[in-house]
């Protein structure tokens, strides 16, 4: 039966109308994915053999000790962005099919997710260098078992609190107590999970604990889903009480300030702008990876992780517009809606944003102020430069997002666009480009002013640039409104 779901899952995928698009958005997927592979088996060398021959201590323990960080963090990533795959099984309900073989297969389709298995190549990685190195196979393919069954864990616990708001918060404002006590060294949470990871190596029969743990877990997952599992029940889109809110000071700016109004309460209100936010503040640490690789310390890296550290939410928001009105843009289109106004409330949105980033990523000063100015000339870029290409790249997407929709995924197939893909040069490669040659040639001072400079110009000439983008989202009303009104 899985094998059939299979089938037409890839008739459908070959058949459907956006077959080119569908396409190219897998290959851009495979991509990032092999990236991320790529990364983590790179990791899975670099930490074995620096911990052994540069730190000369036991790769096991020190992996295992900061295993209990790796698990939370892989926690909070599946609830933000994991989601299980309800839409393609509810055609099937009024067959004649057992809910039973419905169930466990959404199960085994979370397990085939890249966030499900991406973690697993670390380990598997890690594994086999250990075992060539001498370690007791045993004792290896038990802490593999035991710690890649603790990590899977984390579907079941996605998937039995992914909709109730309150214990997610509750969990959550555990886990950030429980840091910061392990951080003043109040609680030695890292020395347990040393203790607990490491045992799965020394007695590789408590591998047997989490296995039923994972049983158990895939019983009451089981159990609980398959009681709710109707198209009025569990699968029905929540609804909730409307409630009116009024941020009344931003109303003295006009259009502008009722359109950043309605952006703030859209934002606060729906499960995936919430997601927005949340990879919005994950941006924020996205330059910890500098300190992975020695590629990124060269000058071109450090603007590209400037630009995502500062400028997350801009990317991750403004390529959406006005896909996050697409539910109401065809009336919107017959009012007498300022678009120039429209446009500028979401700039302003998305560079007070940025502003805002740019003063959080001072903590990167502790790392050499050289990489906070850098990060901060990508922010002024950001918000001079880049904001308003990230607008005009939202023009040529067409993607439709329900913001009732429970799907927590960042791109979808009609996002992608030829168009969009070549603003990517002046956003991205242009500052990296610029501030390289100015710092090899000048020294930091000039690469970090040489970027700064091209914010301002780009913040100077912004009257002009906004009529330009608003020509063309007037070009391109009509097709956005046809793709829209198209639920295919």
């Amino acid at each position: 039966m899985f094998l059939k779901f299979l089938r037409l899952e890839i008739k459908s995928f070959f058949r459907g109308s956006s077959l080119g698009i569908n396409l190219a958005m897998k290959i851009l997927r495979l991509i990032g994915i092999l990236y991320f592979m790529l990364c983590l088996v790179g990791g899975a060398f670099g930490a074995f053999f620096y911990i052994q021959e540069e730190m000369h201590q036991d790769p096991i323990k020190i992996v295992s000790r900061f295993l209990i960080a790796g698990w939370a963090i892989d926690l909070i990533i599946k609830y933000i962005w994991q989601e299980m795959p309800t839409q393609n099984i509810k055609p099937f309900l009024t067959l004649n099919i057992r809910k039973k073989t419905l169930v466990n297969y959404m199960f085994v389709k979370t397990f085939l997710s890249a966030f499900s298995w991406l973690n697993s190549l670390f380990f598997i990685t890690f594994s086999i260098i250990a075992i060539f190195n001498g370690y007791d196979a045993t004792g290896i393919i038990g802490w593999f078992i035991g710690v890649s069954l603790l990590f899977y864990l984390n579907n079941f616990i996605n998937i039995l609190f992914n909709d109730k708001q309150t214990v997610a918060i509750g969990v959550g404002s555990v886990i950030v107590v429980v840091a910061a006590l392990t951080y003043y060294n109040i609680i030695p949470t890292l020395e347990y999970s040393e203790k607990v990871f490491y045992n799965f190596y020394n007695r590789p029969y408590f591998a047997v604990v989490p296995a039923i743990l994972f049983i158990a877990l895939w019983k009451i997952c089981f159990d609980h889903i398959r009681k709710v599992f109707y198209l009025d029940e569990g699968l029905e889109a929540k609804k909730t009480v409307g409630k009116t809110e009024n941020i009344a000071f931003l109303n003295k700016y006009g259009a502008i300030g009722t359109f950043i109004n309605n952006d703030i309460k859209m934002l606060k209100r729906n499960k995936v702008t919430k997601g927005i936010l949340w990879g919005s503040l994950l941006f924020l640490f996205y330059g910890m990876l500098m300190f992975t690789s020695p590629i990124y310390k060269t000058p071109a890296m450090m603007m590209f992780m400037g630009l995502f550290v500062t400028g997350g939410f801009q990317f991750l928001f403004g390529q959406r517009v006005p896909a996050f009105d697409s539910s109401y843009y065809p009336l919107m289109m017959t009012l007498n809606v300022p678009y120039k106004e429209y446009l500028k409330a979401k700039w302003w949105l998305m560079n007070i944003v940025t502003g805002v980033s740019m003063i959080l990523a001072i903590c990167y000063a502790y790392f050499g102020w050289e990489m906070y100015l850098t990060f901060f000339a990508a922010g002024i870029y950001n918000i001079g430069v880049n904001s308003q290409f990230t607008l005009w790249s939202g023009a040529f997407n067409k993607m439709q997002i329900d913001l009732n929709s429970k799907e927590k995924r960042f791109g979808q197939k009609n996002s992608f666009n030829l168009k969009s893909l070549l603003l990517l040069i002046p956003k991205m490669f242009l500052p990296m480009v610029v501030f390289a040659i100015v710092k090899f040639s000048f020294g930091i001072e000039a690469g970090v002013s040489s970027v700064a400079i091209l914010g301002l110009l780009g913040f100077l000439l912004r009257e002009k640039i906004f009529d330009i983008i608003v020509k063309h989202y007037k070009v391109e009303k009509y097709s956005t409104l046809e793709a829209f009104k198209n639920k295919d």
